[in-house]
C-alpha cells in the first residue's frame, strides 16, 4: 500500500495492467454482476435532478424499476448503488444494435444534453473507492469479465492509474494524480534493482 494524500492505494494500481477492450467486452460490465453501481453521497440528488433529461433513453423496464423503487437502493453490504433491472442490468445501461452496451448518463454527457458524465464508479472502474474516516482506500477490483482489459493493458504497457488518469483526476484533482505519478516513477524504480 502506498499513500497520496488522504488516499491510501493498494500497489496493484501501480502494477498491474490494464485497458478496456470495448471491441471484445461490449461494456458487459453494465449488465453483469449483483449489484448496481456505488454511488457517492451527493450522486444520488444528482442523478434525480437529471432524470427527466435522460427518462427517455432509459428502457421501459428501467423506467418501471425506477418508478417502483427510484434510482437506488442499499446493496447486502448496506451501500448505496444505482438500482437495476433483472438483478443484474444496471438502470442506466442500455445496449445498441450492434451488441455494445452504453451508459445513458455518458452518452447524453457526450451529445453535450447534460453536465455530468456517470457515476464515479462507474468512470474509476476497476478502481473500488472505500472511505476509512478521513482516509480514503483505493483498490483494483480483479474480475473475470476484464480478462481482455487485462491483455489489452499488457499489450499497451498501460498501468491501471494511468489508464484510469482521466477519471482520477475528475475525483481527486490534477495535483493529487501529479503526485500519484511521481510515487508511481519512484515505485518503479525501486522495483528495477
Amino acid at each position: 500500500m502506498i499513500q497520496v494524500g488522504n488516499t491510501i492505494l493498494s500497489l496493484d494500481i501501480l502494477e498491474k495492467e490494464f485497458c478496456c477492450n470495448l471491441d471484445v467486452c461490449h461494456g458487459c460490465c453494465c449488465i453483469e454482476g449483483d449489484a448496481g453501481a456505488p454511488l457517492e453521497d451527493d450522486e444520488v440528488q444528482i442523478i434525480e435532478r437529471l432524470l427527466p433529461r435522460i427518462w427517455n433513453d432509459l428502457t421501459p423496464e428501467a423506467r418501471q424499476i425506477i418508478e417502483q423503487q427510484g434510482v437506488s437502493y442499499l446493496d447486502k453490504d448496506g451501500e448505496r448503488v444505482t438500482s437495476i433491472v433483472n438483478n443484474k442490468d444496471c438502470v442506466f445501461a442500455r445496449v445498441d444494435n450492434t451488441g455494445m452496451c452504453y451508459c445513458v448518463f455518458d452518452r447524453a454527457f457526450r451529445a453535450g444534453r447534460i453536465e455530468w458524465q456517470k457515476p464515479i464508479s462507474c468512470h474509476l472502474y476497476p478502481i473500488r473507492v472505500k472511505k476509512f474516516g478521513d482516509l480514503i482506500g483505493l483498490n483494483y477490483h480483479r474480475w473475470d469479465i476484464c480478462h481482455c482489459a487485462r491483455q489489452l493493458g499488457k499489450k499497451e504497457h498501460l498501468k491501471v492509474y494511468q489508464f484510469l488518469r482521466e477519471p482520477l483526476i475528475r475525483r481527486f484533482g490534477q495535483q493529487w494524480y501529479e503526485e500519484l505519478e511521481n510515487v508511481a516513477q519512484e515505485w518503479q524504480k525501486r522495483c528495477e534493482k
